[in-house]
């Protein structure tokens, strides 16, 4: 009897096995067209995007490597999806894997922005202009919040992990710390608890 697999609905996230292609198998140059998407759809933001290319469509990642490799790169100076492109270039094809996912991601919208500031700052007081940024930081804002509910649905559901997830939410939405100074705080006490409890 034939075995079948059912494919995953439209902008579900395919079942683990399905998911992970091996790295090896990743060329360069996929690896510039697939990041260079991510750039070029990603307008307010490109994380929700970098979810949909890596996860949903190319099945390069699954959500728990793919929120490893984001919280990784919060650790790490630079912007996240920058520090994620060089960290997935690398493990897919060293060195020229990150240029070539690093030259996708920054290349083509490098070119755009400059092309768009110039016409900001001719047209940047018009009332529609302004308008429609507001209109598009709503739209980015919300993007945003989807592919956070994404990744933490996947997330494993532990008291330890909803506690350290509420101060989070507290200290950057009701205390007003600053990123950096959230991070230097409850980073290495989660770290020291998940290690004490995993002794």
């Amino acid at each position: 009897m034939e075995h079948r697999t059912s494919s995953p609905e439209p902008g579900q996230t395919p079942p683990p096995q399905d998911v992970g292609r091996a790295a090896a198998s990743i060329t360069a140059a996929e690896l510039f067209r697939a990041f260079a998407l991510m750039g070029l759809y990603g307008f307010g933001g490109v994380m929700p995007w970098a979810h949909r290319m890596l996860v949903e469509r190319k099945r390069w990642l699954d959500d728990r490597e793919f929120a490893e490799l984001l919280s990784l790169g919060q650790i790490l100076p630079g912007p996240n999806i920058t520090n994620l492109a060089v960290m997935f270039g690398y493990r897919s094809g060293g060195v020229r894997g990150a240029a070539a996912a690093v030259g996708g991601l920054l290349g083509l919208p490098f070119v755009i922005v400059l092309l768009l500031g110039g016409l900001y700052h001719i047209y940047g007081d018009v009332r529609a202009v302004q308008g429609a940024l507001h209109g598009m930081t709503a739209v980015a804002a919300g993007l945003i919040f989807v592919t956070g509910l994404k990744l933490a649905r996947k997330q494993p559901r532990t008291r330890r992990g909803l506690i350290f997830g509420a101060l989070a939410l507290i200290c950057v939405g009701g205390l007003q710390w600053s990123l950096p100074l959230v991070m230097a705080v409850l980073i290495p006490v989660a770290i020291a608890v998940e290690w004490r409890a995993r002794a």
